[in-house]
């Protein structure tokens, strides 16, 4: 037999052999789809000018050296009657009052509004949000509540929505104007002008809290909401969380002479400092109770501040 029959031959023994593996073999799977792209929420111009705005703002802070991430140090030193001043303006003032439909920026004397079950936080997004700011922004409340229980000594956790009772929104310009009924799910009988505070917010306003009391006890707070604009970078918005949620806890008050602190409007420090959780600690303290007065307070606070300070007058780190 001469090479090319025998060549012919073996072909034809491998075709039959193939002919018999593909009539054997199941029919191939058929290929998925591919699925059709989900397009990126569109974005107002209102919330493309507020990208490019806090970007700047920002920029400004920092090149003035505001936004300050150390807590402060040996150019702001404080002492137990420095503590004691600045906790009874910020804890027994309201930043806010009511006036007919609207909160006004107006101070109000206040008794000592604060926690008396544990706090749950949970963060939620607009879709506006990127998947790798969610990522972020979840795991710095997470890191914030644990601080928060421990300079407390009170519950403060994370969870979801539904467990929840300090509920953090993310959302751009657009999203918030749209939660009036998510606002009314999660706290049942929120007053309208209350609920204008929250979606009426001006460029001048970087984030807003509201704390609201549980029924029949208004110096116990029983919910509150906290929303940050998605627009932010990053530093704005860690500080928006500081500020924000620790002002829900009960402190609820600004005050120009607190330094180094987050509860002054002068954006010269940007997370929550040693100062501050001093106050939390003094808040929580067992000796104080909500609905106390002022005049009542303030020897008990000035006690509590001298133990935590050690009767001198010190530096304290941040973190």
């Amino acid at each position: 037999m001469s090479t090319f029959r025998r060549a012919l031959k073996t072909v034809g023994a491998a075709s039959i052999l193939l002919l018999a593996a593909c009539q054997s073999a199941p029919p191939p799977m058929p290929m998925p789809k591919p699925r059709p792209e989900v397009p990126a929420p569109t974005r107002s111009e209102l919330s493309e000018f507020y990208i490019q705005h806090f970007a700047s703002l920002q920029e400004d802070y920092l090149v003035r050296g505001l936004l300050r991430t150390d807590g402060g140090g040996v150019d702001v030193p404080f002492d137990a009657n420095d503590l004691t001043q600045n906790f009874m303006k910020i804890a027994f003032f309201a930043e806010f009052s009511p006036l007919n439909d609207r909160l006004i920026a107006q101070e109000m004397a206040t008794p000592l509004r604060r926690w008396e079950r544990p706090v749950v936080i949970s963060v939620e997004f607009g879709e506006s949000v990127s998947p790798e700011s969610r990522r972020k922004d979840t795991s710095e409340v997470e890191r914030f509540a644990r601080r928060l229980a421990s300079a407390t000594k009170h519950p403060v956790s994370t969870g979801s929505a539904r467990n929840a009772n300090l509920h953090v929104l993310i959302l751009n310009e657009d999203e918030r104007r749209e939660i009036a009924p998510l606002l009314q799910e999660y706290v049942p009988g929120i007053a309208q002008r209350e609920v204008n505070a929250l979606i009426n917010i001006t460029k001048n306003d970087l984030c807003i809290t509201q704390s609201h009391s549980e029924s029949g006890n208004p110096n116990v707070i029983g919910s509150a909401v906290v929303i940050i604009r998605e627009e932010h970078p990053d530093l704005l918005r860690q500080s928006c969380i500081h500020e924000e949620i620790a002002q829900s806890l009960g402190l609820s008050n600004d005050s120009d002479a607190a330094r180094p602190s987050i509860f002054n409007d002068d954006e010269e420090f940007a997370l929550l400092t040693t100062h501050d959780e001093q106050l939390l600690r003094i808040l929580y303290d067992s000796r104080l109770s909500a609905g106390m007065d002022a005049s009542t307070a303030r020897p008990i606070v000035n006690e509590i501040a001298t133990e935590l300070m050690g009767g001198e007058k010190i530096a304290q780190s941040g973190r």
